[in-house]
């Protein structure tokens, strides 16, 4: 096991949703000593997810959510709440994968882009960038997006009005605000 650092390196990651063209990402400024759960917390403020479903991260061969005997799946979960980023992922280049929403399973690239010194302590998570509106909940993963997408673009389809009143009247795919996100990540201790 890798001991912590003396300095808390902070880390830049890139998180991408894998399946979606115009591609949908964040990079975001984390602490190393971030557990991967509450990783899982800023993910989820960074993209804009309603944190409705189950989650996990998926490093090499390991898997890190939060066990429960009634784990649908047969592999060995380690606990994300006793995991630390610095641990899984050690070095630049290094990717892994969160997966939100078993169902629907959005998958979402994790590539850490630079492991900086920081000159302060990083109060908080931070995003800097970020392209285009995550799908809404609960739309079907990348194929029921697209249909999605699809419907809404079209004023004749005949789901058109019907999955705009399910977007809560109005979606903007290319919407992206990261001083919302910033103020979300803002409250993160």
């Amino acid at each position: 096991m890798r001991k912590k650092p003396e300095t808390v390196p902070v880390y830049q990651l890139k998180i991408s949703l894998d399946g979606i063209k115009p591609p949908i990402w964040r990079r975001i400024l984390v602490s190393g000593d971030v557990s991967l759960f509450k990783l899982h917390k800023i993910i989820q403020a960074a993209m804009g997810w309603e944190d409705y479903h189950l989650h996990q991260f998926i490093v090499g061969e390991d898997c890190y959510a939060i066990p429960s005997p009634e784990d649908p799946w047969p592999m060995e979960t380690k606990n994300e709440k006793r995991s630390k980023l610095f641990l899984v992922a050690s070095a630049e280049k290094v990717r892994f994968i969160y997966e939100y929403d078993l169902g629907d399973s959005w998958y979402h690239d994790i590539l850490v882009e630079k492991i900086l010194q920081p000159e302060m302590e990083l109060m908080h998570p931070v995003c800097l960038a970020g392209r285009r509106s995550r799908p809404p909940e609960d739309c079907g993963g990348t194929g029921g997006y697209d249909e999605f997408l699809e419907a809404i673009r079209d004023p004749k389809h005949p789901d058109h009005e019907d999955m705009l009143v399910w977007a809560g009247g109005d979606f903007d795919p290319e919407m992206f605000d990261k001083d919302g996100v910033n103020r979300l990540l803002s409250k993160m201790k």
